[in-house]
């Protein structure tokens, strides 16, 4: 199949992540299901896709006819044999990420759907290689990274594993394009490109936060005026969440077994406290 010729795709997982790779891809024509345990989750997930939809026409970026044509190709379910169903041509998934739960879905995916389908990642941290081992088609898995938020940022990161054959590479590679996204390409080392470089330099924030080296606006704002970031690293570990920060930081430290990756304490205590940043309110800042 060609990438142009994907008509419907399957997203697990509605979160801030899934929501947004669902809200792209019915920009450009797709229709999608997407999958969550329960039907409240369904709910909290479709009203994602609204609100944000909303705010695009708001800000002249999407027709409300264009709007209600993208939110009439939208599906929600609570089981992934619904995929079936659906015939989905690509499924791309965005759960939790949690190995085993990753591991677990991907295994059902490969009993539900088509031989033929591509399975997608869009894991941070795990890697390729570990999910497609899980599956009969190997060389039809990959990493198809996006970044939050995914109707905003630009970048997908492609993650083929040793398995993974080069058709599968390009198809990928056509179908981000496709969703007006540039396309990198990593080797499958846990963290690819972007985190094997932003994690370390989080940590190091945290870790100079945390010993009174400076107050955390002097952290942050000597990343934002002297490097000219978008956001400082404090800000910005707010933003991904600093229970994922805490995920990504423990794989990459499991892999590479590099001090710079280690999580710092004050982050697993913040995460055991539940201060996660911008989704619980609270977290080097509060929201």
């Amino acid at each position: 199949m060609e990438p142009g010729d994907v008509q419907t795709i399957g997203v697990v997982g509605c979160g801030l992540m899934g929501s947004g790779i669902v809200e792209i891809a019915a920009r450009v024509g797709i229709d999608v299901t997407f999958v969550e345990p329960t039907q409240d989750l369904v709910t909290a997930g479709r009203a994602r896709i609204e609100g944000s939809t909303a705010k695009a026409v708001e800000r002249d970026k999407l027709t409300s006819d264009d709007r209600d044509a993208l939110l009439a190709r939208v599906r929600g379910v609570t089981d992934l044999v619904a995929f079936a169903d659906a015939d989905v041509d690509l499924v791309i998934e965005a759960a939790t990420e949690d190995p085993s739960i990753k591991l677990d879905t991907f295994r059902t995916l490969d009993a539900t759907v088509r031989p033929e389908v591509v399975l997608g990642s869009n894991t941070s941290s795990i890697p390729i290689a570990t999910l497609g081992a899980a599956t009969a088609r190997p060389d039809r898995v990959i990493g198809i990274h996006f970044f939050n938020p995914p109707p905003v940022m630009k970048l997908v990161e492609l993650t083929p594993s040793l398995s993974t054959s080069q058709e599968t590479v390009a198809f990928a590679r056509g179908l981000g394009e496709r969703l007006g996204k540039t396309v990198v390409v990593a080797k499958d080392h846990a963290g690819f490109i972007v985190n094997r470089l932003v994690i370390p330099y989080v940590c190091a924030a945290i870790r100079l936060y945390d010993e009174g080296f400076a107050t955390r606006e002097d952290i942050d704002v000597s990343m934002t005026l002297g490097m000219n970031h978008p956001m400082g690293p404090l800000t910005l570990a707010d933003f991904i969440g600093l229970d994922t920060v805490l995920q990504i930081a423990e794989v990459l430290h499991a892999e590479f077994r590099e001090p710079m990756y280690a999580p710092p304490p004050r982050l697993r205590r913040m995460v055991d406290a539940g201060h996660l940043g911008r989704k619980s309110g609270r977290g080097f800042y509060e929201y």
